[in-house]
């Protein structure tokens, strides 16, 4: 592949690296090289000439640990070592989710830390407020540290995904995505960022975050693209230490780790950012030159800054998952890079390794992973892990060099001395989440994130007196500009009243105008009651996480936006639009029906920095100039072909860096509107059915007999009368859809090229079929009603159906109601039903009589309410 600009800086920062390097632990089974040289000669021919290349420890630049052992906290390793059982070790090196493990469990397996993943929560609300926190996190840790029996005392640790401020607590400052922190070009704030973490985190008793992820991001496909700070390794490098040590404190300071500071994790090791088609949990194949220096220059920087923890990465090097594989966790990470925390694993990252299982996994654990992360598999892994200790499959030295580890950072961070989380300086203290303070440091970052990526006729600044008709499904809606991992795992489903101490673009943009005696018309679809004199329109991605995010091309494929800014162009009305997404887009249609543009990205709960930048102040003054700098190359096309900084073919739209400001006089031409991909390659996956209508690709299907009518009009007839649609009124205008059975038929969400999408990884991620409706009337006579799902037209039989007519007999006269369908219902109905090939994602089968109003279906995460029918 083509090397990033960057490597020549990589290479220079590689000689200046120390070639002391780090003696192996005693015991240590790592096969550790104990070469000096700084870098030796670059394997690529090697790799060429091999089938599968090979990592060679040697290649790697050597680097002394920034940490000196403590005399003291050895000591007390030793100690706690000797008087440990081998089912005490193995319960130190368990972390299990909260949804899964009691506290009491927590004492009865030694267990040495616990996590709550993105869906899981005190009582199983993702809403809670953050007292549950505090209280949950006092019954593990008094759990941990009963010693009664005689057992050692050793705290456990509670980690969370706090990867954009402490973001799975209601009342928490939200800050923006990783993406948009690395347009700021300003790596000093992220030291704030990191200090307001921590200090929102230890309010709710919470000792641990799995952040900073310091991956390279090289194929924007990645459904995680938005938590990485740039495609340039130096950026990402240049901001590694600076969140850091921003949570953590400075190594060698007295409150490293301690006070106002807590523990770290640099995540995913090592090259989750380069995966073939940007595939999550996919295949490396970059060459282990650009491993090292593409991938591996951030990690160089954030363990001389003080890293503690790495977590092990989903994906492979050339078919060998990074969770198992001893020559980087071991020969690199500890050898080479001078680590010396501790390795945790990924969700049940363990279990793709070779030969092994969620639940039994000694070939991870002897290449270098220190901690399983096992969230739901815990109790029968650690069974296993025991066994395998005592029959010798692991050795005691490397059991006891895996505790040591744990036991080292725990010692590190105080956790000895610790009481309990409720009584420590700042528990309780909930006037500190989303303080005024707290929310300085979140506006400050979101205003200086924003890319100006166009602003013909200088639109832009807005004059504070101006009459503003703001429109778009993102411009009212704080969870959208915040993205996925806020609140819940994938960021759905929250409403403004989730975020008490946020602020919603609208909201920013009404007191910005206000105070210049401005004023702004809210209207989502772009209709005004007085024609304004510019139009504002918010719109962008939907909010994800991981692999749900993952997508085949770069296209936006929602068109909603862009029909707003064609009327509202047709009409003479100057237009800004601001995209709020979680990577670069081919968005040019949008950019050309756009005076001005912005590129957002995930700016999160301060939405009232977008008005910072875009109004005026009443004295006329700009307040705030544009400072953000494309973190990622923006796409001429939307192929999604990789397109970096540095490639010898490097083609953009706007280049990696780009960004305009208030005082240039750029005039962006009319783009060109071929996106190099058919149509019909641009599937929606996960948005079937939106006020009221289907969403492209998707159709809406009277099925009537053997007979199909797609819904294109208002109102529809099915063939012979079986079934009609019409639309009608919810909140606006035609913005959902009334079926009604006048005999036994059949509606149906089908795509309109008859092509197939797989929904496999969706539903091992638990994601569900939501259905926002009202039912009118049930089917005379006690019929049924059956929501189901169709395989492609080559798998003849291929359909499962649920009944859902005891749920729904329940239902009638409630009003508006959301059902979810977890994906997994309909393989457990039907275990021949072929996820992978999905050509109708709903199918609404019922006799006569059924009236069912429908506003929205689509994919979204299961928040533990899903049901599979029946009368639940």
């Amino acid at each position: 592949m083509n090397k990033d600009l960057s490597t020549g800086l990589l290479l220079s920062a590689s000689l200046a690296l120390s070639a002391c390097g780090k003696a192996p632990e005693p015991g240590s089974t790592s096969a550790v090289a104990t070469e000096t040289s700084a870098v030796a000669a670059d394997p690529a021919t090697d790799a060429k000439a091999a089938k599968v290349p090979q990592i060679e420890a040697k290649n790697w630049p050597l680097q002394p640990s920034p940490i000196a052992r403590q005399p003291a906290v050895e000591e007390k390793i030793k100690a706690l070592l000797a008087q440990m059982s081998p089912e005490q070790k193995v319960g130190q090196l368990i972390q299990a989710d909260i949804a899964s493990v009691t506290p009491q469990q927590v004492r009865d397996y030694y267990l040495g830390s616990v996590l709550n993943g993105g869906n899981s929560a005190p009582g199983r609300d993702n809403r809670v407020g953050p007292k549950a926190w505090l209280e949950l996190a006092d019954a593990f840790w008094q759990a941990s540290t009963d010693t009664s029996d005689g057992r050692p005392y050793i705290p456990v640790m509670w980690g969370t995904d706090a990867v954009h401020g402490h973001s799975n607590v209601k009342g928490a400052i939200i800050f923006p995505h990783n993406i948009g922190l690395g347009a700021m070009r300003e790596p000093k704030l992220l030291r704030k960022i990191g200090q307001v973490t921590a200090i929102e985190m230890q309010v709710t008793g919470l000792d641990w975050t799995f952040a900073p992820t310091i991956a390279v991001v090289r194929d924007d496909r990645w459904g995680r693209t938005y938590e990485s700070y740039g495609e340039d390794p130096a950026l990402v490098a240049s901001y590694a230490p600076e969140i850091l040590q921003g949570i953590q404190g400075e190594p060698g300071s007295a409150d490293f780790l301690r006070g106002n500071h807590m523990l770290a994790t640099v995540k995913h090791f090592l090259g989750d950012g380069g995966t073939i088609d940007g595939k999550d949990q996919g295949d490396n194949q970059h060459s282990e030159a650009d491993l090292r220096d593409l991938h591996g220059l951030p990690y160089y920087s954030a363990i001389k800054a003080g890293a503690r923890v790495v977590m092990a990465s989903y994906n492979s090097w050339y078919g060998e998952k990074m969770h198992g594989f001893q020559p980087m966790l071991s020969d690199v990470l500890v050898g080479r890079m001078g680590f010396d925390g501790f390795v945790v694993g990924d969700w049940n990252g363990h279990g793709q390794v070779k030969g092994c299982t969620p639940t039994d996994c000694a070939n991870a654990l002897n290449a270098g992973l220190d901690m399983f992360m096992a969230p739901d598999s815990w109790q029968k892994l650690y069974d296993n892990t025991l066994a395998q200790v005592k029959d010798g499959r692991i050795s005691m030295a490397r059991l006891d060099e895996a505790v040591s580890r744990v036991l080292r950072i725990k010692a590190e961070m105080g956790l000895f001395e610790q009481v309990q989380p409720s009584k420590r300086p700042l528990a309780g203290k909930f006037d500190l989440l989303g303080s005024a303070e707290h929310r300085a440091v979140a506006r400050e970052a979101a205003r200086k994130s924003l890319v100006l990526l166009k602003n013909n006729q200088k639109l832009l600044p807005i004059k504070a007196g101006s009459k503003v008709l703001l429109a778009g499904d993102g411009a009212d809606h704080i969870g959208k500009q915040s993205g996925g991992w806020t609140l819940s795992w994938q960021g759905a489903g929250n409403k403004n009243s989730d975020f008490p101490n946020g602020e919603s673009i609208y909201a920013g943009l009404q007191g910005a105008l206000a105070a210049g005696g401005g004023s702004v018309e809210l209207s989502e679809n772009g209709r005004f009651t007085s024609k304004p004199d510019l139009a504002v329109v918010v719109f962008g991605e939907e909010p994800y996480a991981e692999f749900v995010g993952d997508r085949a091309h770069l296209a936006f494929d929602d068109s909603r936006a862009l029909q707003v800014l064609t009327e509202l162009k047709a009409q003479g009305i100057p237009t800004v639009s601001v995209f709020l997404s979680g990577r670069p887009l081919w968005v040019n249609p949008e950019l050309n029906q756009s005076d001005a543009f912005v590129a957002a990205f995930l700016p999160g709960s301060e939405g009232g920095a977008i008005a910072d930048v875009l109004v005026r102040a009443p004295d006329g003054n700009i307040r705030f100039d544009f400072q953000g700098k494309l973190p990622f190359s923006w796409p001429a096309d939307a192929t999604g072909k990789p397109l970096n900084i540095g490639d010898t073919d490097y083609k953009p739209q706007f280049a990696f860096g780009y960004g305009l400001n208030y005082q240039d006089d750029v005039v962006v031409a009319k783009l060109s509107e071929n996106s190099g991909i058919s149509a019909d390659l641009v599937v929606n996956f996960s948005r079937y059915l939106h006020a009221g209508k289907a969403v492209s690709p998707w159709q809406l299907h009277l099925i009537d007999g053997d007979q199909v009518t797609i819904v294109t009009d208002p109102q529809q007839q099915s063939a012979t009368g079986a079934l009609t649609s019409k639309a009608t009124d919810r909140l606006q205008q035609e913005d959902s859809i009334l079926l009604t059975f006048n005999a036994p038929a059949t509606a149906a969400i089908a795509h309109a090229q008859q092509q197939q999408i797989d929904l496999a990884r969706q539903a091992n991620g638990d994601m569900v079929l939501e259905l926002e409706y009202q039912l009118l009337a049930m089917p005379e006579q006690n019929g049924k009603v059956q929501l189901g799902m169709r395989c492609s037209a080559d798998q003849p039989g291929c359909e499962t159906q649920l009944d859902f007519s005891a749920y729904f007999a329940g239902q009638q006269g409630k009003g508006w109601q959301q059902l979810k369908i977890p994906l997994r219902c309909f393989t457990e109905n039907n275990k021949a039903f072929d996820l992978t090939k999905i050509s109708h994602p709903l199918l609404i089968s019922a006799g006569k009589g059924l009236q069912l109003q429908l506003a929205r279906v689509r994919l979204t995460e299961n928040e533990g309410n899903g049901i599979c029918g029946g009368g639940q």
